[in-house]
């Protein structure tokens, strides 16, 4: 009999968070879900017969809390996928220390506090690992200085983990999204004006779902994806390397 993958979902109530995870249970997965947010994540793990825990992912013993916790409940961890973050647009010269600090702490210090604690879980058994760049590391795109900072350093991270892990079968991959309908980046998808001139700027001339990107992060999870690590994978619309 075939046991249910054992996956940990961070940051699992934001936008693309909740729909990673309504499409890893639809596929049979045991979830563990983190976030800061106890009414939100309550409300998911009821929905989808999840295990719910709440932490911070920026800080380090609060992300090694849950991942002991998922081994004293299952006592394995086949998965785990970093969707915590945040978005800030704005030229460097008007970017404020603070707001620069606080960029890349939601964004490549989660990264970096999942990933270690899910590769320590994983030892000796193996599995996949799952983080969120964006299309604004690989593309210059203007007023994305702290943002861009942040997430190529979540693509040099996948790289160079994903090196670090093979030998352990620790498979260690990112996707890097173009602009995405979620509630973090409501300010921008619900002025129409931005839509349309956002929309533009992606070859396939839409601005992206979350079930696009979740797709392909449950796609990097799967075990039969079993050779495939270290991959950066654009779901962007084209716009990483497309020119329409």
């Amino acid at each position: 009999m075939e046991i249910a993958p054992v996956i940990v979902v961070v940051g699992a109530a934001g936008g693309i968070g909740s729909a990673v995870s309504r499409k890893l249970a639809a596929k049979g997965c045991r979830l563990v879900l983190a976030g800061r947010n106890p009414e939100s994540l309550a409300l998911l793990a009821a929905e989808l017969g999840a295990h719910a825990t709440v932490a911070d992912a920026s800080k380090f013993d609060q992300v090694e809390s849950v991942f002991k916790e998922t081994l004293e409940i299952y006592g394995r961890v086949d998965g785990a996928v970093n969707c915590a973050g945040s978005l800030l647009l704005k030229p460097a010269h008007l970017t404020s220390e603070a707001e620069f600090q606080s960029t890349v702490t939601s964004n490549l210090q989660t990264a970096f506090a999942v990933l270690r604690s899910a590769a320590k879980a994983m030892m000796g058994t193996g599995g996949s690992i799952v983080l969120v760049s964006s299309v604004a590391a690989r593309f210059g795109l203007p007023n994305h200085e702290a943002i861009a900072a942040a997430k190529a350093g979540v693509m040099g991270l996948t790289l160079s983990a994903s090196a670090t892990y093979a030998r352990q079968k620790i498979r260690v991959n990112a996707v890097a999204p173009g602009l995405v309908r979620t509630p973090m980046t409501k300010r921008l998808t619900a002025n129409e004006a931005a839509a349309k001139t956002s929309a533009a700027m992606h070859p396939m001339g839409r601005i992206g779902e979350a079930e696009d990107v979740s797709s392909a992060i449950a796609w990097f999870l799967d075990p039969a994806q079993s050779w495939v690590t270290g991959q950066v994978l654009g779901i962007d619309g084209g716009m990483g390397s497309v020119r329409a």
